[in-house]
């Protein structure tokens, strides 16, 4: 039975997972990492930092586990950058975070090329994506060196060779969509021309051994987080999609070979390359879905997202809630946008506004589905959901009566891992479909809407007004 060390290095944290087909999760072991968040958007991590925590989650883990492992497989942040010496692996620079906004300036020197590089990428031009942050490096911190995302400098260290996985490459707006290869006008409009940049393999490639965790054993499974989520949860046809509940909420849907340029400013990335094909995805995101939750925390209005069930209304009494704390993305694009809460009267109660917030977070979604449908041709017919908020059964009933669409919750808190293990089983045997590697799973709960379509329609109609008056006010007077 092939045994897999499964690492998601994330960014508050690094988990490493002993799994295999047979026994399922043999051992789990996580390590903190804290960002740095500094004045003027910043945010970093400590290279040292990120390495130390896939070692140690890594080898606690195989230590916990106590049997042999076949392999190692590796999910990432997708979009986090460093400088860095090729000959001595040495940071020449601080991780630069996805949340960092430092290279406004680089997309804003770009402005004219953005329909072009949207065309070309299936991504927005926004400082979110990896090639301006490496633009960014190269302009304030160094020129030495090579400057690539996390993954290649971890591999780099655990095998010695210099790659990334095309799902992470599809995450920078300098790799060619259709072609899945990097795009050299591209790089030059970043300036990136003459950087060298890693070799592009497959999610069920092997591209190295490592000796870091015991016994040499191959490194496989090079995967971006999100995109090893898709996988775990079996989204592997064309239409199929998930959702994960954490800080903010991730959805996906498979597209299948068909690289779709979205209609509504949704972006489009690899979502993994394996048995010589490359698949696709469209994702939106929801900025503030458990900093949601724990503004209510912060309120004293619940002491933690456990008390959610025992506290919320049945009903909201006509208070809507629009939870745009940290702005609004797709389909306003609104990053100055604000929350809002309207409908109160002095008859509403504490467990009004906990549901009015869960019901926000809930519609966000659903405008997420519903332009993820329009993408498709066809609307989603059920949404998979992981992540922590999946366990507060209000949240989830919200979604499946906004959405209209059943809600299938995924068993397990460790759906990047997985994702990632399942792609390395299928680098050590070709003969395994991915279907078989992922294996089956049953939800955990499925909730079916309760809410008729003429109440889910109205309820959409009249939050879409309260959104969109939240973002009218993020624009300048």
């Amino acid at each position: 039975m092939t045994t897999i060390l499964a690492i998601d290095q994330g960014t508050s944290g690094t988990k490493a997972i002993v799994v295999d087909a047979e026994d399922g999760t043999v051992a789990i072991a996580e390590e903190t990492v804290r960002p740095t968040y500094l004045s003027g958007g910043g945010v970093e991590q400590n290279p040292h930092e990120l390495l130390d925590s896939v070692l140690t989650a890594g080898r606690r883990a195989v230590s916990t586990a106590g049997r042999p492992i076949d392999a190692v497989a590796l999910a990432n942040q997708g979009e986090t950058v460093l400088a860095w010496d090729s000959a001595t692996g040495t940071p020449l620079s601080q991780a630069i975070v996805w949340q960092d906004r430092r290279a406004e300036s680089v997309c804003a020197d770009l402005t004219e090329h953005g329909e072009a590089i949207a065309h070309r990428t299936g991504l927005v031009l926004d400082p979110y994506f990896s090639a301006p942050k490496m633009a960014w490096v190269r302009r304030n911190l160094t020129r030495e060196g090579v400057v690539t995302t996390t993954d290649t400098w971890l591999v780099h260290h655990l095998t010695g060779e210099f790659v990334t996985d095309a799902s992470t490459a599809s995450r920078s707006l300098i790799l060619d969509l259709d072609s899945a290869s990097w795009d050299g006008e591209l790089a030059d409009w970043f300036q990136l021309g003459e950087e060298r940049l890693p070799r592009i393999v497959a999610s069920d490639d092997v591209v190295g051994t490592t000796r870091a965790f015991g016994q040499e054993i191959p490194v496989a499974g090079l995967i971006v987080d999100q995109q090893a989520a898709l996988v775990a949860e079996a989204c592997l046809d064309q239409g199929t999609a998930k959702c994960t509940y954490g800080t903010g909420a991730f959805l996906l849907a498979n597209t299948g070979l068909n690289p779709v340029r979205s209609s509504a400013g949704l972006t489009t990335s690899v979502a993994w390359q394996a048995a010589g094909q490359s698949l696709y995805c469209v994702d939106g995101q929801v900025y503030t879905v458990a900093s949601a939750v724990r503004w209510l925390q912060d309120l004293g209005l619940l002491q933690s997202a456990t008390d959610l069930d025992a506290l919320v209304a049945e009903d909201s009494q006509g208070v809507l809630c629009v939870p745009a704390f940290a702005g609004l993305a797709a389909p306003w694009w609104a990053p100055e946008a604000t929350a809002s809460l309207t409908g109160m009267t002095l008859a509403t109660r504490r467990e009004h506004l906990i549901l009015a917030v869960l019901q926000g977070i809930a519609a966000q979604v659903t405008e997420l589905a519903s332009l993820v449908g329009r993408d498709l041709g066809r609307p989603l017919s059920r949404l998979r959901a992981d992540g922590g908020l999946t366990n507060s059964a209000a949240l989830m009933q919200a979604q499946a009566d906004i959405a209209q669409i059943p809600v299938d919750i995924y068993p397990s808190a460790h759906a990047t891992p997985l994702g990632a293990a399942a792609l390395a089983r299928c680098a050590l045997d070709p003969s395994l479909s991915l279907k078989e590697a992922v294996g089956d799973w049953q939800p955990t709960a499925v909730y079916e809407p309760r809410w008729s379509a003429d109440r889910a329609e109205e309820f959409r109609t009249t939050w879409a007004q309260a959104a969109q008056a939240s973002a009218a006010k993020g624009e300048h007077p």
